[in-house]
């Protein structure tokens, strides 16, 4: 028996090993850093970080599995485990995190002495620890977790956390979703340390519902924790969602075809860091990553487009958008490039107000000349904290220190009034609409940025494009399933089939003004690409 267990732990010990030293490292990194539900295992309980590499372009990036099975978050420090995982990671790269299943074990047993205090405050307890033989500090749960989320961005790399993997314990048809408070301390973990966060829990835990009972038990051959390879793979590939769902990370361009092809977590599963303004140094760099295009020739004139990721999403690419695009980009194959520039320079999860205080229409003034056209379009993301006051009136409130906090409809003729100023024509859109039904008709905005916008038009004398209305026509006549084709996720962002039919509403749209500003630089017929 001893022999076998010896067997198992040093070819699990093996595959570690090499799967470090088959690391390229001119490529970046996944690491995981975890205990046995994560662990490359044993055939009767197989963590799901052994198939997790199948859905990775091995050419594109490294996938690094660390976890160790019985470990916890601080036997995963205190055995040195987590320095020899940190001493290979790099900027760029990503460290995916998960513990609890043994942290609630005994804190100085005789044979046990792995468990951390509950919670995450910075109590401690001196123990002489009887496993070891060694005086030792033992901290909480969340000290251990914070030491491996600072030390991970220390690196310039980034800490994904994840919630426990499903037990198979079940109570009145439901599957249980604990273990204990671990799932809820490290969601609160990933919103104080302002790092991404996928709720695995619910995410298999919705799926074991589904399934029944009798289907998943025999996924777990050895006990109610450890799983088949069948099982490592259902929790494999729900990782893999959940990472298509957490914003602006690289790893969505390194999936493999199967990794490809698993459809994205739903949002509710995911807490994703809060958007904040790179600090000074970080600007250049994050400016570059957005790829925002320049006027191709500064002697004609050009279309300036301004909003969020319904008009440009991520780099503009569909690449790190998952297959998004905003309507800006598939615009660009009515417009002659002989004739006129098309500067798309949306940046996605900004709105009215945050695409003026970070700087990105001040971006865009020093571009605009006589004879530019600036089409803006926002609405998505004017809620919540860094978000305008409601309406279109003149009330403001105080923000962060110096600074003052106008309505929506302020910052809308803000950029109209900075337009005309520098002799270019503005032209105001509402948000595209969602993929959200009632009664079998799309949803309509209703008292919100919609009709702000369409106040705003009026008071103003600017030609409005209703693309609200007008998208909303055209997915009436469609129906939902239709329409549910054309998002690349739930409701928001579409796909590039999406981003065409929109880009086709806006040139229908323009071409309904009394006086369309683009006439004169339309192609006779669209290009094939674009």
């Amino acid at each position: 028996m001893l022999g076998r267990l010896f067997s198992s732990f040093a070819v699990a010990l093996l595959a570690s090993a090499n799967a470090v030293a088959a690391a390229n490292p001119a490529l970046p990194s996944i690491f995981i850093a975890g205990d046995a539900t994560a662990a490359d295992g044993t055939p009767d309980a197989i963590g799901w970080g052994r198939p997790f590499p199948n859905f990775f372009d091995p050419l594109k990036i490294n996938v690094v599995n660390q976890a160790r099975g019985g470990r916890s978050s601080r036997t995963f420090v205190t055995e040195g485990l987590w320095d020899r995982l940190l001493a290979d990671v790099k900027a760029g790269d990503y460290v995916l995190i998960q513990f609890g299943h043994n942290d609630g074990a005994e804190l100085n047993g005789e044979k046990i002495a792995r468990g951390s205090l509950p919670g995450l405050g910075d109590e401690s307890e001196e123990i002489d620890n009887r496993v070891t033989k060694q005086h030792e500090t033992v901290h909480t749960f969340g000290w251990y977790m914070r030491k491996m989320i600072g030390e991970t961005k220390a690196k310039g790399a980034t800490p994904i956390l994840f919630s426990l993997t499903v037990r198979n314990i079940w109570k009145d048809g439901q599957v249980e979703r604990g273990s204990g408070q671990y799932g809820e301390w490290t969601r609160e973990l990933a919103k104080t340390e302002n790092v991404a966060f996928v709720d695995l829990t619910n995410l298999v835990a919705n799926r074991y519902d589904h399934m029944g009972e009798a289907a998943v038990t025999p996924l777990f051959p050895k006990d109610h924790t450890h799983t088949s390879e069948e099982g490592a793979q259902l929790n494999a590939r729900s990782v893999v969602a959940g990472l298509k769902a957490v914003r602006d990370n690289a790893i969505i361009r390194t999936f493999s075809a199967s990794g490809r092809a698993i459809e994205i977590a739903p949002f509710s599963i995911v807490a994703l860091p809060r958007l904040k303004l790179p600090a000074a140094s970080d600007r250049e760099n994050f400016l570059r990553w957005l790829n925002l295009p320049e006027p191709a020739d500064p002697a004609l004139p050009s279309l300036f487009l301004i909003g969020d990721s319904t008009v440009r999403n991520g780099r503009g690419d569909g690449i790190d958008g998952l297959g998004q695009w905003g309507w800006g980009d598939p615009l660009a194959a009515y417009l002659d490039p002989a004739k006129v520039n098309i500067v798309n320079r949306a940046v996605g999860g900004t709105g009215a107000r945050t695409f003026l205080e970070r700087g990105y229409w001040d971006r865009v003034m020093e571009k605009l000349k006589p004879g530019d056209i600036v089409i803006m379009q926002f609405g998505h993301n004017d809620n919540g904290p860094t978000g305008p006051l409601r309406g279109t009136g003149e009330e403001t409130s105080d923000g962060s220190p110096g600074q003052t906090v106008h309505t929506w409809g302020w910052y809308m003729r803000t950029y109209i009034a900075d337009a005309r100023a520098k002799g270019a024509v503005p032209l105001i859109c509402t948000p595209v609409p969602r993929n959200i039904w009632e009664s079998g008709k799309l949803a309509r905005q209703r008292d919100s940025h919609a009709d702000w916008a369409r106040a705003v038009a009026t008071s103003a004398g600017v030609p409005l494009l209703d693309l609200n209305e007008l998208i909303g026509r055209r997915y009436d006549a469609l129906g939902e399933s239709s329409v549910t084709a054309l998002f690349a996720d739930q409701r928001v962002h579409t796909s590039k089939e999406g981003a065409e039919l929109s880009a086709e509403v806006v040139v229908s749209a323009l071409a309904g003004l009394s006086k369309n500003p683009v006439s004169n630089y339309m192609r006779p017929t669209p290009a094939s690409a674009w």
